[in-house]
């Protein structure tokens, strides 16, 4: 079974430092270094969020990597699926047994509970913006520091 890989997260905290940068452009060297990551990584992240135009680019001397949309109307979903290519869930590559009855049957009925499972993981990531997931980090800074 296949799962997440990191590029969501990678985006996501791409996508939070571009909206706490307020209009302004980072290099991929300043987001690598946040991540503690390789800058070609977060150029491939980068240039798959420019693909879905979440980020644009810029090159040259103060060029770098900036939101192309408000915050507020980025999601996290928006940022899974510009970098997740593939389903979370799939069936094992070589069909089971149709002499069986649980080969024959669980198949189709495995296939509803991951479409489902995909649609909840849909609409959760769907409900956090990038606003409001950059006022949950600016506030859980904020606590520490008051700590």
């Amino acid at each position: 079974m296949a799962g997440l890989s990191s590029r969501s997260t990678v985006a996501i905290h791409a996508l939070a430092m571009l909206a706490h940068r307020r209009g302004g452009s980072l290099t991929s060297a300043e987001i690598a270094d946040s991540l503690e990551s390789n800058p070609v990584l977060v150029r491939r992240i980068l240039g798959r969020l420019r693909d879905a135009h979440l980020v644009r680019s810029a090159e040259g001397r103060g060029g770098g990597w900036s939101l192309a949309r408000d915050p507020r109307d980025v999601t996290l979903y928006d940022a899974y699926a510009a970098v997740e290519g593939e389903r979370i869930f799939s069936r094992h590559p070589h069909p089971p047994s149709g002499a069986c009855v649980i080969g024959r049957n669980i198949g189709e009925l495995l296939d509803v509970e991951f479409q489902n499972a995909e649609r909840a993981l849909e609409e959760q990531l769907g409900r956090t913006t990038l606003a409001a997931l950059l006022q949950q980090i600016l506030a859980s800074d904020n606590e520490a520091k008051d700590r």
